[in-house]
């Protein structure tokens, strides 16, 4: 009797290899996720490292948003695209005050709708960052389980061939411990690999998050000075 990990595969009942395909479809989802996240950080930080070089040897914010969308990749000018639209837009409403000084620099009110703007544009950021992650915390949290509700079941089965067989030999119960086995195995192949991605993309976001939140602060420091009244 060949007890091979594919005879085992082949041989077992439907309910596992279907909990086996689950659990195989997981793992793949999750490889497939972690290396679309690699590239994902690898080029947002490449481009953020680039805007912010050209950010700070910008003499003026016009010729900075004329530049902006070569910077596609880049989650600091996708901020500051909002929050420069959102200045312009204060600029151009009512609230906008440029009677300070004669020939003065426009000197404008609302200054928490701009901060608002980068604190939106900021969470889109960071939302964007954290999408599909679920699914690496759904196959790190629920893999071994999948993988024990197989081995249950292939327990199961083994009890069940001893009482159709009357005996407990090992040709009687070695299939259904076999199946318990390997899915407990792929359970725990699925799970670990996921969990290690999902805290590896979260340790980046952290990261990512605090560079969004000093961009930000930075450019309202910035504004605030040389454009909003007080």
């Amino acid at each position: 009797m060949s007890l091979g990990a594919l005879d085992s595969l082949i041989k077992a009942s439907p309910v596992v290899q279907l909990t086996i395909l689950i659990l195989i479809t997981l793992s793949i989802l999750s490889w497939a996720i972690g290396w679309a996240k690699y590239k994902q950080f690898k080029s947002l930080k490449g481009a953020n490292s680039e805007f912010d070089r050209l950010f700070w040897s910008s003499s003026s914010l016009d010729d900075l948003y004329s530049k902006v969308d070569s910077f596609g990749n880049s989650s600091h000018a996708r901020v500051f695209k909002a929050a420069y639209l959102e200045m312009k837009k204060i600029a151009e409403s009512p609230m906008a005050n440029s009677s300070g000084v004669s020939g003065g620099p426009l000197q404008l009110s609302g200054l928490d709708n701009l901060e608002r703007s980068v604190r939106k544009a900021s969470e889109n950021e960071i939302s964007d960052m954290e999408n599909r992650l679920t699914v690496l915390a759904t196959t790190g949290s629920t893999g071994p389980f999948i993988g024990l509700f197989g081995t249950v079941w292939g327990i199961m089965g083994s009890f069940h061939q001893i009482g159709v067989t009357g005996s407990a030999s090992l040709a009687a119960v070695a299939p259904g411990i076999s199946e318990a086995l390997i899915t407990t195995a792929i359970g725990l192949a699925a799970a670990i690999p996921a969990v290690v991605i999902y805290n590896n993309c979260i340790a980046v976001i952290r990261k990512e998050e605090i560079s969004l939140n000093n961009f930000g602060v930075d450019f309202l420091n910035i504004v605030k000075r040389n454009f909003f009244k007080g």
